[in-house]
């Protein structure tokens, strides 16, 4: 067992059993990448702000290299696993180890039912703007159902508060709370993109009601 985890930082916050597609093209993650790949071990993800790295991340395994290129990119598929704490971080190598303590849930209470089916309404209502169908009987019965709900999230702010957040019922709530104004937002946007094909007036976005 690796006493340092590998750790990527990047523009982006990883959840338990969402999917991230990445581009590797630094030597410095080529290098890491490889060796994730030879030893078949996990690598965490963790968020870089302009103030530097978050402490709370999500490790990843590679299920699969979707194209391997001639100079050494590669195109990978990834899937968010165990939530982690940066205790230390280590700068020997060319990229970045850390020294990580693994957490899950302390809290187990359970949500109010309405808050919870508020919560998985406005998702489904999310999913309708890309034509997806709704959650099924047995996705609706997952134990962290939250982070499910939370992949259409693109708030970076949101998505890294609920990792953080050690309890499925509070996370709930946060989300009950926070995706009908999500929702008000992505209708807009899809409404706008639909709409800026048939202005051919040089006029801005904001203007188009």
């Amino acid at each position: 067992m690796r006493d340092w985890m590998p750790l990527f930082p990047l523009q982006a916050v990883l959840l338990p059993g969402a999917e991230l597609p990445l581009h590797i093209f630094e030597e410095r993650y080529k290098e890491m990448i490889r060796e994730v790949l030879e030893e078949r071990i996990e690598f965490g993800v963790v968020l870089a702000t302009d103030k530097g790295l978050l402490n709370t991340g999500c490790t990843a395994t590679i299920d699969k290299v979707l194209r391997e290129y001639p100079d050494g990119r590669m195109d990978i598929l990834t899937t968010g696993r165990r939530r982690f704490e940066i205790v230390r971080l280590n700068e020997d190598r060319a990229f970045l180890q850390g020294k990580i303590e693994f957490f899950d849930d302390e809290d187990s209470a359970p949500p109010p039912p309405e808050v919870r089916q508020q919560a998985i309404a406005a998702y489904n209502e999310l999913r309708s703007l890309s034509s997806n169908s709704p959650l099924t009987a047995t996705e609706t019965n997952e134990s962290q159902l939250s982070f499910r709900l939370a992949r259409p999230v693109t708030d970076l702010d949101t998505r890294q508060a609920l990792l953080a957040m050690r309890s499925e019922g509070e996370r709930i709530r946060h989300l009950a709370s926070f995706l009908p104004g999500y929702l008000i937002r992505e209708r807009r946007v899809q409404h706008l993109k639909q709409v800026a094909p048939r202005n051919g007036h040089g006029r801005a976005l904001a203007e188009i009601e």
